[in-house]
């Protein structure tokens, strides 16, 4: 036998050998009719989706007025019955979008976990939790749970284009504005204590927490005027917070400027992920940066 022979005969062997290489997406693909309403509910890029954005976006705005005209006495005693009926319909309507939402998704954990998830839950907890407290000595209660559906206004960022990009710049600058907010805090500590010792309880400065809620106040330029320095060298202390702030200000503005250019500069695509629900991706993305999942809806 010839060596080409024997090498030929040795390759047909090892391919026998080789095992077939199978490759699968991490999760099963939904079915048909829960991707079509993932299409519609996530996916804004489609006419149905565009459709159904601009719909949910009026409904949040409509729900929240009526929550904030239903806190003014001569209009809740002339309509409260009707701002209250329209207030179970808005709660009904959002009730089906979180149900859908659960439905359209492979995990529905993961979405629940996410921060519009929570604020979705949010924008219905309170008129089922309503319920259960009835009687007059519980209004101020139910006063309060219908405070928090203002928390549907949040739920216009996962409808805005341009909120993720900002979102995801703030996520990206977060580490370096904790650090100026650390360096703030200290500063804040030494000034509120110096201006304490410097002009003491009979001109306001009872203690140090006061002093720093003034070094707070006049460091963002805020100047409330409830406390202010009387002696020469605390009004200088003043005003070497007064100009430290104008250079602070500028801080935390840069650092997120420069993220946000950053995120501009980078390419993204809406793909919703099937499996959570989160957009947001590169856009030579093929897995979910948030759950791992595939972002393709079929085997590769």
């Amino acid at each position: 036998m010839t060596k080409s022979n024997r090498t030929n005969k040795n390759n047909n062997k090892a391919k026998k050998r080789a095992k077939p290489v199978k490759i699968y997406m991490q999760g099963e693909p939904l079915s048909p009719w829960r991707e079509n309403i993932h299409e519609v509910i996530f996916e804004a890029d489609t006419p149905m989706g565009k459709l159904f954005d601009v719909a949910l976006i009026f409904t949040i705005i409509a729900s929240v007025l009526a929550v904030m005209l239903g806190s003014v006495d001569s209009i809740d005693q002339q309509y409260g019955q009707w701002l209250y009926y329209f207030e179970w319909l808005f709660t009904a309507l959002f009730s089906i979008e979180y149900i859908l939402r659960l439905i359209c998704v492979r995990k529905p954990w993961l979405y629940v976990k996410s921060f519009f998830g929570i604020v979705d839950l949010l924008s219905i907890l309170p008129s089922f939790i309503a319920l259960f407290f009835a009687g007059a000595q519980t209004m101020m209660v139910i006063r309060g749970l219908r405070v928090l559906r203002i928390f549907r206004i949040f739920k216009l960022g996962e409808y805005l284009g341009e909120a993720h990009a900002l979102i995801r710049a703030m996520r990206a600058s977060r580490a370096k504005i904790f650090v100026f907010l650390y360096t703030v805090f200290i500063f804040v500590i030494i000034f509120g204590s110096a201006m304490y010792l410097v002009e003491g309880g009979e001109n306001g400065f009872t203690s140090i927490p006061k002093s720093v809620y003034w070094a707070i106040v006049t460091l963002t330029t805020v100047g409330y005027g409830d406390l202010a320095p009387h002696t020469s060298l605390g009004q200088i202390l003043a005003s070497a917070v007064m100009i430290m702030g104008y250079a602070i200000i500028a801080v935390p503005t840069g650092i997120y400027s420069a993220e946000l250019a950053r995120e501009y500069n980078r390419d993204v695509t809406n793909t919703s992920c099937q499996n959570c629900g989160e957009e947001g991706h590169d856009d030579d993305a093929e897995f979910c940066k948030y759950c791992g999942e595939s972002l393709d809806p079929k085997e590769v």
